[in-house]
């Protein structure tokens, strides 16, 4: 029965996606025109760079600096979409990037996609980002595979100043999420939902396959489109720790 209730799910969701997939048109960094799989990676490395953007400059709700003093990896799912009739279905395509000896690594592409049964009815988009703290939240990302609340401790991060007041999220978690929900859902939740390279992305980007281990040490190849994500992450760790220097003076 399971089964019977996720395909209706999954069906209408995955149809939509690839009928939007099919018209995408976007300019690159350098101006240029790029149409169809190409578009859509752009439009996705812009829009993950928004969305963390407006996270961070929301007032009460920015990821405090002590979570981004820690976090060695940021990932972002720009507008996850999540059905639910009784069964909820999560599905995403995301970006996300490492700290390395020579700053932010080129974008790593991957994919989220999992469900969790409760009483939900509706269809949302979420904005959604995850930070990968200590040695051991990288750890989870640079695997071919791991699923989020079995094999990485995952939790809600805390906002503003809460971080300072608490540090049960440093003892305790490896991965922190933080969204913005678009629709009839207050939250997300991702127990049990796999996270796995997006290999047709990666190919599509870099021109040839590329392993999200690699791209994620800095030892992969670059593409000037990187910029449009990376630049916005840059500036999110920058605005906080001015932010900081600020709050504490």
């Amino acid at each position: 029965m399971k089964q019977i209730i996720a395909a209706l799910i999954a069906a209408p969701l995955l149809s939509f996606m690839g009928g939007c997939s099919q018209h995408h048109v976007a300019t690159t960094a350098s101006g240029k025109t790029v149409y169809g799989e190409q578009a859509q990676i752009i439009e996705r490395l812009r829009n993950a760079g928004d969305d963390l953007k407006q996270l961070m400059s929301a007032p009460d709700n920015a990821i405090p600096q002590d979570v981004l003093a820690d976090a060695k990896c940021i990932a972002v799912v720009p507008d996850m979409v999540k059905g639910g009739f009784v069964f909820g279905a999560n599905h995403g395509r995301g970006v996300a990037t490492c700290r390395t000896g020579n700053g932010w690594s080129q974008p790593a592409f991957f994919a989220v996609t999992g469900g969790t049964w409760g009483a939900q009815i509706g269809v949302e988009s979420v904005d959604l980002v995850m930070v990968f703290l200590g040695d051991a939240g990288m750890q989870q990302l640079l695997s071919s595979q791991f699923k989020l609340g079995a094999e990485a401790g995952v939790a809600g991060g805390p906002v503003g100043r809460e971080a300072q007041a608490s540090t049960d999220w440093k003892l305790k978690d490896k991965i922190l999420v933080y969204s913005r929900t678009k629709g009839l859902f207050a939250g997300i939740d991702l127990s049990g939902a796999a996270v796995k390279p997006d290999d047709d992305s990666t190919r599509a980007y870099y021109g040839k396959p590329v392993s999200s281990h690699e791209t994620l040490m800095g030892q992969g190849p670059r593409n000037d489109n990187s910029n449009l994500f990376l630049s916005d992450v840059r500036e999110a760790f920058r605005e906080s720790k001015t932010k900081e220097a600020s709050n504490n003076r």
